[in-house]
């Protein structure tokens, strides 16, 4: 089953308590369709300017992601530049050149339309809808969204909109607070499951993730890992294994919603131990099978002939 990933192409200019890095591959579309790519053909929309090498194109489709969907426009590649320091969850915006992305109007193939799994990477959420408009009948839609469009009043409507329209909306802490004007994140999710959304996934960094549904709250822990280099593009990672391994099952039932959040988690812990895709591009298959394995010894005990009261 294909899945149909939509997002920023972007040159990142990352600085770290680990280092730094200029002009690398990032974006939303490239780690989404990237950490997907393991699991399912993923098709890739987005644009691009001419300053983006072809080589990254060809990383891409060596990956099994289809770039017909990319389009390419006069001008520069869309960058941001930021930083992180001692608290790896925040990330500083030193400054955003929105270039050709400013220009961005999605128009999707047409073998894209029958895409039934759909991920809509954190952009405006009025482009959301357009891709949204284009698709005959998707059998799941995630996105993400942050809080400048929580925020800003111009864009409210809209993104209220396409939450009416999509399934899993997968936003970190912070923005659930925000978009839903509640502290506590059980009553956050009660509230954003009402806008449209039927599940929601709430990122929490190194505090791993939260899967609320009708079914109940979920929870899956972060990875403890030694290196941790750089967490740009670890939501997005995220996103693109939960979403590539449930196209992959072809399945919505509450166990293949579990499990595709704890490969959200093994994929995003592999992005974050390298700048860019770096990890991402030498990541294999049978790394991943070891992880999420591993996942499972992290909160597996044995509860049989315990008695809490003798």
């Amino acid at each position: 089953m294909n899945l149909l990933a939509v997002g920023t192409l972007a040159f990142d200019s990352v600085t770290t308590p680990f280092g730094e890095r200029r002009d690398v591959l990032g974006g939303s579309a490239s780690f989404l369709s990237t950490a997907a790519s393991y699991f399912c053909p993923v098709r890739m929309v987005g644009v691009i300017g001419e300053d983006f090498p072809r080589e990254h194109l060809e990383f891409f489709r060596d990956r099994r992601i289809d770039t017909s969907g990319v389009l390419a426009i006069p001008g520069k590649t869309f960058r941001w530049r930021g930083r992180y320091d001692e608290n790896l969850n925040v990330a500083h915006t030193l400054e955003t050149q929105l270039n050709v992305l400013a220009e961005f109007e999605p128009k999707l193939p047409e073998v894209f339309r029958d895409s039934r799994f759909v991920v809509l990477g954190n952009i405006d959420p009025a482009l959301q809808i357009k891709v949204l408009d284009q698709i005959r009948k998707p059998r799941l839609v995630a996105c993400d969204t942050m809080n400048y469009w929580i925020e800003a009043p111009q864009y409210r409507t809209k993104l209220g909109e396409a939450l009416a329209r999509v399934d899993v909306l997968c936003i970190n802490d912070g923005e659930a607070r925000l978009l839903s004007g509640e502290y506590n994140l059980v009553k956050a999710a009660q509230m954003i499951r009402r806008m449209g959304p039927k599940s929601l996934v709430v990122k929490r960094g190194e505090h791993g993730a939260l899967l609320f549904t009708e079914q109940g709250v979920f929870a899956a822990p972060a990875f403890p890992l030694e290196v941790v280099r750089d967490p740009t593009g670890a939501g997005d990672s995220f996103a693109g294994g939960m979403m590539g391994y449930l196209a992959k099952k072809d399945a919505l039932d509450a166990a293949s919603l579990r499990q595709a959040v704890v490969m959200g988690s093994v994929l995003a812990s592999f992005a974050v131990e390298d700048f860019s895709l770096d990890r991402l591009r030498t990541l294999t298959r049978d790394e991943i099978g070891l992880r999420f394995a591993q996942y499972k010894t992290l909160t597996h005990f044995e509860a049989e002939g315990v008695s809490l009261w003798a």
